[in-house]
């Protein structure tokens, strides 16, 4: 795993508090969530603990976010914008829309799909 620098550290932390605390969700939820223990996440989230790849993508799945996100803000990827294949991957991948915001517009989306009748699924609308 490659050297994580402090302030990828302290963004990642930064970020993962700002995405429970947007999805109303208290850091014993979300630890339960993740399977990593509460004292374990609040060092994560003051950025004095280095998380691997595999506990990010366990905090990114109970948050309901990209874990790519998580990889660029603790510095794993460079941050060149993964391609976005389809609308569900779009707003799943919006780190500014909390996880029932989420829910909400996908549930609009497919609605609109049911309605305009059937549909083969493309990488548009998937």
């Amino acid at each position: 795993m490659p050297k994580i620098p402090g302030d990828a550290l302290h963004d990642v932390g930064e970020f993962i508090r700002l995405q429970r605390e947007n999805a109303q969700k208290s850091i014993r939820d979300l630890a339960r969530a993740a399977g990593v223990s509460n004292p374990y996440l609040s060092q994560i989230e003051r950025g004095i603990r280095r998380p691997s790849a595999d506990i990010l993508q366990q905090i990114a799945r109970a948050l309901e976010i990209s874990a790519e996100t998580l990889y660029v803000r603790a510095g794993i990827l460079d941050g060149t914008p993964p391609e976005v294949s389809s609308v569900v991957e779009a707003v799943t991948a919006d780190e500014y829309l909390s996880a029932e915001q989420k829910q909400s517009l996908l549930s609009v989306y497919r609605s609109f799909l049911i309605a305009n009748g059937p549909v083969e699924p493309t990488e548009g609308n998937q």
